[in-house]
């Protein structure tokens, strides 16, 4: 909390779901009272113009209702409100409003009240200017040395200048080099034009030069002929600022010295009128507003400055003198009789002062009796133990049965499915439910799945124990809690149901990939395990089913009516995985409800190695090609820029050469780097697609590999493990170089054929550094040699002397040892030169615990 903060005066909201910006705010007696108290006027981007004679607030709902003195919706939005005296026969106050379309110029009378109701004010309008081009922003003044009435000039969104003298249009005139507009003020000291332009530079025109420039009739072509009477319009000086202005100031009061005052993204300028730079000063935030007002220092100004952390600053030039805090982002600020006026972007008006929170706490007396050194130490115990037991449970992992004391369970229920085939997407909303034994401080649920499928959101924020989630697929929950002030984490698996990407179809006998897979349990009708899929099965005696993705792609599970056997097949090899996990699990459950304990399954055929390879080779083809038009990319980046150099030379040069049609070759090569990147964009999706079908298509294989030799999960998880190292591909790091990496690995330790090779790969520290490869033949052979060593009875495990044999002459050695008094480390150390060093290490660990 700031000890400086913005004192509230009075306040007020205006509006709903109202839009407010810099231009929206301006301060004057624009009702003429005579008094000397100025009016704020406030106009949205929603027509509303509101004006405000603010007073000391006493905390009281009447006092914003008090404070407003007029009211009006108009019928078009509010750009920029402005208090002058725009009606040439007469002396008083004028409110100028802009819309993107018309400028309205209005008097305000207040008619002194006879009743309660108190005063009653009018808002009637003098006259109104229909423009011909969409307004961006307006400023006023004494145009060309004129005295007493105030002309404007509004700037439009093509660059326009359009000067109008009370009720009547005077000119327009086109800036040159226009692209988009900036800030726009009016210098009245050297009677000139202030704006800063796209090329991120201010630019001074004088009014007499513009009222001599050529006429805009339309917007003018630089190339064609000036018309006669008329000169081109330039800038009497310029000022490069590197960045783009938020706002420009030019400060009129006496005693200041003449100053132009920039608030750039970074930076506060400050240039004398001849655009001779006084000081800049680098900002360490992101400015959001700032008003030049007078000091009582001659020759200084002060300035406020609001920023994007709700802070309003005053500074006197370059010194900082206060930092007050207020409640929103500024988006204008004014100055009101010795009150600062800010309004926000969602109408939020504030007038302040400057102040500070005093604190009223006060040191308490010491107490200056002895300490009990018993109850002292007996506190210390007391905190150690606390401390004790926090430590011992802090940096271990709980085990569920901790957990689950005080987490009792976490359900997941479906609560809807929603499908649209044609529409490719498909929705489920699951229902989270937990129930704890204890009060959870802050509890945190987490959903991960697995691309291409998603989740709307995957973290939640359980402050009332009760949320709900939409999916797209299957994955995980993890929920973190705290219970007992320790964090503890609990993970929940789940498997969603097939229905959420499949939907029945009619089967197809001719495909082009088939799996078989054997049982050792009479036929099953696979509308009994499959209820939400026989709908429009065709199959009266229930041995065949068809699975449709929303991707188009079609599966088809056949049942022998004479064997265990169920035959899936399909026109995609990758697709059939979901379908053969789906109908392995179905058979656990089937089984396993009827008593069987003795069930197996099984994969006799030949693993369709060939087919899964044409997956890899696809997505590592769509690997080189994304690396190919990164290179181009590159070469034609550099020849972009190489191009562009030389244009700039040429266009620098005083005396100007022909450009040798290097417009056309720059025009040429930035044509290419966007087909160049549009082609690229298209790659990677389709390089997104390649690696989720390669994972499906190596999931498969792995659920193959295990029913063909018998797995267990342990050994499952260590080959998805190893074919399956990433879960997303990046330009750093890819599959093929990961995976290749993990078989070697395995080839050269728990499936090596020799101990001596086995020994020889622990031994070995390092290797070389991954990278895309040349090509796949290298891993195709890997891994085929992987599923020939599984094959011929090779155990997967992560033990690195699993698969050593010892051989006999060591084994009679370690059983002499045991029952001899000789010293092991003696005989070691004697026999170490017959030893290999590896298996050295594994034997004397072994003995040595012995």
């Amino acid at each position: 909390m700031s000890l400086f903060k913005a004192r509230d005066w009075w306040s007020a909201v205006l509006g709903e779901g109202e839009e407010f910006d810099q231009g929206c705010l301006c301060v004057g007696d624009v009702d003429n009272s005579g008094t000397g108290h100025d009016k704020v006027v406030v106009g949205s981007y929603m027509g509303m113009l509101r004006i405000f004679s603010p007073h000391a607030s006493k905390s009281s709902e009447g006092d914003v209702t008090d404070a407003q003195l007029l009211e009006v919706q108009l019928q078009n939005a509010i750009i920029q409100v402005e208090v002058g005296k725009f009606v040439s026969c007469s002396e008083l106050f004028h409110l100028a409003v802009l819309h993107p379309r018309k400028l309205s110029v209005y008097s305000v009378s207040g008619t002194a009240g006879n009743v309660e109701h108190g005063d009653q004010y009018q808002l009637k309008l003098v006259y109104e200017h229909n423009l011909q081009r969409t307004a961006c922003n307006m400023t006023h003044g004494t145009f060309g040395g004129g005295t007493g009435h105030h002309s404007l000039c509004i700037q439009s969104m093509d660059g326009m200048l359009m000067f109008f003298e009370q009720d009547s249009y005077s000119f327009g005139r086109f800036l040159p080099g226009f692209l988009l507009p900036g800030p726009l003020v009016y210098n009245p000291r050297t009677d000139s034009f202030l704006t800063v332009s796209s090329a991120r530079q201010l630019e001074s025109y004088k009014y007499e030069t513009l009222a001599v420039a050529t006429e805009a009739e339309g917007r003018q072509d630089p190339d064609l002929p000036l018309k006669p009477g008329g000169k081109r319009l330039m800038p009497d000086w310029t000022f490069v600022l590197g960045e783009q202005a938020l706002d420009l100031s030019v400060p009129s009061f006496s005693h200041s010295s003449s100053s132009i005052f920039i608030l750039g993204e970074r930076n506060l300028y400050c240039l004398r009128d001849n655009g001779q730079i006084r000081f800049m000063k680098k900002l360490e935030f992101n400015p959001s507003c700032f008003l030049p007002y007078a000091t009582v220092m001659d020759g200084t100004t002060n300035l406020l400055l609001g920023n994007h952390t709700n802070m309003l600053l005053v500074y006197q030039d370059v010194t900082l003198k206060w930092a007050a805090q207020l409640s929103f982002v500024p988006v204008a600020v004014r100055v009101l009789k010795g009150v600062v006026v800010s309004l926000s972007s969602d109408g939020h008006l504030l007038c302040s002062y400057m102040g500070t929170d005093p604190s009223f706490f006060s040191t308490p007396k010491v107490d200056a009796r002895e300490a009990d050194y018993e109850q002292v130490d007996a506190e210390m115990k007391k905190l150690q133990k606390i401390i004790r037991d926090a430590t011992r449970t802090q940096g271990r992992l709980v085990c569920p049965g901790e957990l689950r004391s005080h987490l009792i369970s976490l359900l997941l229920v479906l609560c809807r499915l929603v499908s649209s085939p044609l529409l490719m997407w498909s929705l489920l909303c699951l229902q989270v439910k937990v129930k704890a034994s204890c009060v959870l401080q802050s509890s945190k649920l987490t959903v991960s799945v697995q691309p291409p499928l998603a989740v709307t959101q995957d973290q939640f924020v359980l402050e009332p124990m009760g949320q709900s989630l939409t999916a797209f697929s299957c994955g995980g929950v993890c929920m973190s809690l705290h219970c007992t002030g320790v964090p503890r984490v609990l993970q929940a698996r789940f498997s969603l149901p097939l229905v959420l990407v499949c939907v029945p179809s009619s089967p197809t006998r001719t495909t082009k990939f088939k799996i078989t897979v054997d049982t050792n349990q009479p036929p099953v009708d696979l509308r009994s395990i499959f209820p939400a899929f026989s709908v429009k099965s065709e199959d009266k005696d229930g041995n065949s089913l068809a699975f449709q993705f929303l991707s188009g792609a079609k599966v088809t599970v056949v049942a022998s009516k004479t064997s265990q056997r169920y035959r899936v097949q399909s026109d995609t090899f990758d697709d059939m995985w979901l379908v053969v996990k789906e109908l392995v699990r179905k058979f656990d459950q089937h089984f396993s409800k009827l008593g069987v304990k003795d069930f197996r399954k099984s994969f006799s055929g030949p693993l369709p190695l060939q087919d899964y390879f044409l997956s890899v080779d696809h997505h590592f083809q769509l690997r080189v090609s994304a690396q190919q038009y990164q290179d181009l990319l590159s070469e034609r980046a550099v020849q972009f820029r190489a191009i562009q150099r030389r244009l700039l030379t040429r266009f620098k040069d005083k005396t100007p050469a022909p450009l040798q049609n290097l417009d056309t070759l720059l025009d040429a090569t930035y044509s290419q780097v966007m087909a160049l990147a549009e082609a690229a964009e298209e790659n990677r999706a389709l390089l997104e697609e390649a690696f989720v079908r390669l994972r499906s298509a190596t999931h498969l294989l792995v659920l193959l590999l295990s029913l063909w030799q018998g797995l267990t999960p342990d050994q499952t998880a260590i080959l998805e493990a190893t074919l399956l190292p990433l879960l997303q591909d990046t330009p750093q790091l890819g599959w093929e170089e990961s995976c290749d990496a993990a078989v070697s690995h395995l080839l050269r330790t728990c499936l090596s054929r020799s101990p001596k090779d086995q020994a020889t790969s622990l031994a070995q520290v390092g290797g070389p550094v991954l990278g895309l490869p040349r090509d796949t033949a290298r891993l195709k052979k890997h891994i085929t040699l992987l599923c020939d060593r599984i094959g011929k009875g090779g155990r997967l495990t992560l033990a690195s002397e699993a698969n050593v044999q010892v051989p006999s002459w060591l084994k009679f050695i370690e059983a002499f040892l045991t029952r001899s008094s000789i010293t092991a480390s003696v005989l070691l150390f004697s026999l170490s030169p017959l030893i290999h060093p590896a298996l050295f290490v594994t034997s004397s660990s072994q003995w040595f615990q012995n």
